[in-house]
């Protein structure tokens, strides 16, 4: 290629680009003063779905993309020794309920043996009264009758005993089926499966996680304010959102959430000398029932801007007029 050539196709694209820098700068300085702008990317909160107890992963029911609704099963943790550890514990619950019967058994024996034993002193401290006995013998009387009271009240005591064993046996079944349960991993909200963690086989640690799960009906963009703006903002000002991918869609938002601190913005900010200044983090959430009906179209990740009013009162401009994509089937 000739230098010429050359030099023309490089002179024709810094022309193509100051052009196009000088048209965004326009459009950012043809704002109304009472709007703010800021670049972000569509964001939905992320749910992570993991174990409760380390064990091996015996199954996973969905695959990345896949939509899942509140509940629904997603994944089977291995229970084959819980199941084990829960039939033990049930063995021990029937053995515990055996002895409170022979308890009770020894209860009403002793209780006789109580009886017989408070009548035998009766009859012995009428005959010593009367001559027919000696002391010795009353006295013996009156041992046998404290004997079989002390055996009365360690049977008692054996009773109770056996009846916690029978508790502590219970609490123990129903942990262990806590645990079984535990091991049906099923999705706490409705959302769209993000990443898939783990395969069938893999040993987890407690808390290893299995599938992520994308919200979308928790959708938002996270953009930066100067200090000069954010003064005039408020949590519930409205807000536009407009990505890059469909610009001729204008998505009506919400302010939800203005940062306490100000902060250093990340390197996704455009230019430098925005990074250096110090900037709040603001977050522009989509209405919950919005998303719902557009539930099919919701990407996360898409590159857009977000646009807030700064106070109350004011109209948006005519390019700001919502404009929602059909929802699927209309």
């Amino acid at each position: 290629m000739k230098k010429p050539l050359v030099v023309f196709l490089l002179i024709a694209v810094i022309a193509a680009g100051a052009t196009g820098y000088v048209w965004w700068r326009g459009n950012q300085e043809q704002l109304p003063d009472y709007i703010a702008s800021g670049n972000g990317r569509i964001e939905a909160e992320e749910v992570h779905v993991a174990t409760k107890y380390a064990g091996r992963v015996a199954d996973v029911l969905v695959n990345e993309g896949d939509m899942v609704k509140t509940g629904q099963v997603l994944a089977h943790m291995d229970t084959g020794e819980l199941r084990a550890s829960l039939a033990a514990a049930k063995a021990s619950i029937a053995q515990a309920q055996e002895n409170v019967i022979e308890a009770r058994a020894q209860i009403v024996q002793r209780q006789s043996e109580l009886k017989y034993a408070e009548q035998e002193l009766v009859r012995a401290e009428t005959l010593v009264a009367k001559g027919h006995i000696s002391e010795q013998q009353a006295d013996q009387r009156q041992t046998e009758r404290d004997i079989a009271k002390a055996a009365l009240k360690a049977a008692q005591a054996r009773l109770a005993s056996t009846q916690r064993a029978v508790e502590a046996a219970k609490a123990q079944a129903v942990l262990i089926q806590t645990q079984i349960d535990d091991s049906t991993l099923t999705a706490p909200r409705a959302g769209r499966v993000q990443y898939r963690l783990a395969e069938p086989g893999e040993v987890l640690p407690s808390g290893g996680r299995v599938v992520t799960l994308l919200d979308l009906t928790d959708v938002y963009m996270t953009i930066f304010l100067s200090t000069d703006q954010i003064g005039r903002l408020l949590v519930g000002n409205e807000g536009r959102i407009i990505l890059d991918a469909v610009p001729q869609y204008v998505i009506p938002a919400t302010v939800s959430f203005i940062s306490a601190e100000a902060q250093f913005t990340p390197r996704e900010v455009e230019t430098r000398r925005e990074r250096e200044k110090l900037m709040f983090r603001i977050k522009v959430q989509v209405a919950t029932e919005l998303l719902r009906e557009h539930i099919k179209q919701v990407r996360t990740g898409l590159p857009g801007e977000a646009y807030v009013m700064l106070g109350h009162g004011a109209d948006w401009p005519e390019r700001f007029a919502v404009n929602l994509p059909p929802v699927d089937g209309q």
